[in-house]
């Protein structure tokens, strides 16, 4: 069995920067419905003994994505003045909700390592991802660190921004039409794109050879669909992306497909794993907002085109993530590669 020290997955919430280390959120708010590997629902998470990870259910057949509709990388332009002053955000819009509330409400991820996860040392929320929130907080506020964060599962991301819990998720969250059915994504901001990671000195070259072995991915990823055309593969699915590394770590499934940026920070974390054949999909991640705030949207891609432009995606992306997609084996750009340009057509 191979020793593990993944990065856990809990409910944090940082009003400001305070992050508060505790199992729940503060205040009033109750703690997100979380699904167990059965598929029950419970009002808690248990925490995990000895760092085993929850048992997996284990499936075969798989949901289809319906991508029958204009391109889901397109989003909605900025309108004239899309970017007032910080602290004056248009009287009546969504922005101006914020404002008085006096923080921003973000979804993210926690143990995506890289993009979004908790510092064991600061115990501060950070990555890439993270980093595209504190921009937009600056562009509202004046001050970056006006964020309450709400550490969410992968199959917790829509349906909070859909019942209007957070404002915004940033958790490499892939714009797809049957998402845009539910929810609204700003411009894309990072192209990744699925692979395959396994251990090192497997035989094992692509997805195609893992027939009758078990691979993990987690419930409601984009990485279903691929899988669904491997119906030999025995697929183990979960709630939060580390709990595939710890199965991974504990001999309990033999590879792990998901994104290759997810992948890498994998392989930052074990150094017994590798990433193993070229991209399978195309993932481009987007900033996740509700689709009754269309003038959210447009602000946030005002706040990505300035990202873009001042160098600030540059910098973020030197930092979080640099040249370890190649170090992983993920085959990413040496150097730091030019950020996408936005596509509008809303």
């Amino acid at each position: 069995m191979r020793q593990f020290f993944p990065l856990r997955a809990a409910l944090v919430t940082s009003v400001a920067g305070a992050v508060l280390l505790s199992g729940g959120l503060t205040g009033c708010e109750s703690a997100p419905r979380q699904t167990t590997g059965t598929g029950q629902q419970s009002t808690a998470r248990p925490a995990p003994s000895s760092g085993t990870a929850p048992e997996p259910t284990s499936t075969t057949a798989q949901p289809t994505l319906d991508t029958r509709c204009g391109s889901p990388r397109a989003s909605y332009a900025p309108g004239p003045g899309a970017l007032p002053a910080p602290g004056k955000m248009p009287r009546g819009s969504t922005m101006e909700q914020i404002q008085r509330r006096g923080r921003l409400v973000a979804g993210v991820s926690a143990d995506t390592l890289l993009f979004g996860y908790r510092n064991p040392i600061s115990g501060q929320i950070e990555g890439f991802d993270v980093d595209l929130l504190k921009a937009v907080s600056r562009a509202i506020f004046g001050d970056g660190r006006a964020i309450q964060y709400r550490v969410l599962p992968s199959d917790e991301r829509i349906p909070v921004l859909k019942s209007g819990e957070v404002d915004i998720v940033a958790a490499t969250l892939t714009a797809t039409c049957e998402r845009w059915r539910q929810i609204s994504f700003s411009s894309v901001y990072f192209e990744a794109g699925q692979r395959v990671l396994v251990a090192k000195g497997s035989t094992v070259k692509n997805l195609s050879q893992m027939a009758g072995q078990k691979v993990c991915v987690t419930r409601t990823s984009t990485s279903l669909k691929t899988l669904g055309a491997h119906p030999r593969i025995e697929v183990v699915q979960v709630a939060h992306l580390s709990d595939c590394l710890a199965l991974f770590q504990q001999g309990k499934v033999d590879g792990v497909t998901s994104d290759d940026t997810v992948l890498a920070g994998f392989v930052a974390q074990d150094p017994h794993a590798v990433v193993i054949g070229p991209k399978m999909t195309e993932e481009p991640y987007a900033l996740g907002m509700s689709a009754k705030q269309k003038d959210l949207v447009g602000f946030v891609n005002a706040v990505l085109e300035q990202v873009r432009e001042d160098g600030t995606w540059k910098a973020s992306y030197r930092r979080w993530i640099g040249d370890r997609l190649n170090t992983a084996g993920a085959g990413g750009t040496t150097g730091t590669p030019t950020p996408p340009q936005p596509l509008y057509g809303r």
